[in-house]
């Protein structure tokens, strides 16, 4: 049975001019009196849809969802190969979130992210401490380009003939190198069938590498040639660079957190998101809690993952 709430509709909504060309789609649901909280999304590039709405109780939260530059409702698309990508860094996200929060009169926020959300959100908490009140995160990842091989080349452990295909979607002479640079050299191609190709197999792999809970569904998103090339553009834009971020930074400066709660849910069966990194996490901020999911896997689908994000949410409501 799904516990989660209604997909209320947006009270507000918005673009907000943040730079650089760039507009950002915005809305809030919800209580416009509740407690301010803001959803990342994952991807980069997935867009928010309305089922993140549902993990918040509408009469206690001010819910503020927007799409990150690029994708969803917001512009230039990415999924226009002319659209430059020069101004789409991790840097840029970090600061639409404050221009987004001062645009909306909010002085401090829960923060709520899934996978590149999470590690979107950790950044942000850890540069902005001041503006948190609760992190929730979930399939916790925290970047760098250890992670990013791992996703990339060493799960060809666990998917062999998977990634061999996966690997084979390049040049040969670009395979032993980085293959998240290598696609975004595919991606980039003057050349509509290379960069649809490209697109396809590099989705293709991400819904390989998150199926490892029972139950899971493929993607239907990744059927749409618009979202499937937006979102290969974007991921493999930031993982080429490591998401602009220090290897293990984020983790070494995880003592900016303190006094922050948290809660941290990974899935037992996540391979996308290995919970040792949560975990490692949860030790060095001990404003944190763990919840591991025994079946659960890379997002909220699986089995208790929902309940946990939503307990968390309960708990939170009502602390200011």
């Amino acid at each position: 049975m799904d516990a989660k709430y209604p997909a209320v509709e947006p009270y507000a909504h918005g673009m907000l001019e943040v730079g650089d060309g760039n507009s950002l789609y915005w809305e809030t649901c919800g209580n416009p009196d509740g407690k301010p909280a803001v959803v990342l999304h994952g991807g980069p590039g997935s867009g928010c849809t309305p089922g993140w709405r549902r993990f918040f109780d509408p009469q206690a939260y001010r819910v503020v969802l927007f799409d990150q530059r690029g994708c969803g409702r917001s512009t230039p698309d990415a999924a226009d190969p002319a659209t430059p990508l020069a101004a789409n860094t991790t840097a840029h996200l970090l600061a639409d979130l404050e221009r987004l929060r001062e645009h909306l009169g909010i002085d401090r926020w829960l923060v709520f992210g899934g996978s590149w959300g999470s590690t979107l959100g950790l950044a942000y908490a850890e540069r902005h401490p001041e503006r948190v009140t609760e992190l929730v995160l979930f399939s916790v990842v925290t970047g760098g380009r250890a992670e990013v091989d791992w996703v990339t080349r060493q799960m060809g452990r666990v998917f062999p003939e998977e990634w061999r295909r996966f690997a084979d979607g390049v040049p040969a002479e670009l395979r032993d190198g980085c293959l998240a640079d290598a696609y975004a050299r595919q991606l980039e191609s003057s050349d509509p069938a290379v960069r649809e190709r490209a697109a396809r197999d590099w989705c293709t792999w991400e819904d390989t590498h998150v199926a490892t809970a029972d139950g899971h569904r493929p993607d239907p998103r990744y059927d749409d040639p618009v979202f499937r090339f937006r979102f290969a553009r974007l991921v493999t834009h930031y993982w080429r660079h490591a998401c602009w971020l220090p290897e293990g930074g984020l983790l070494r400066n995880a003592h900016q957190l303190a006094g922050i709660p948290g809660v941290l849910v990974t899935g037992r069966l996540d391979i996308s998101g290995p919970p040792d990194i949560a975990w490692q996490l949860s030790r060095a901020w001990p404003d944190a809690e763990l919840v591991l999911v025994e079946r659960g896997g890379h997002g909220w689908d699986a089995d208790g993952m929902s309940a946990a994000l939503l307990a968390a949410t309960d708990r939170f409501a009502g602390r200011n």
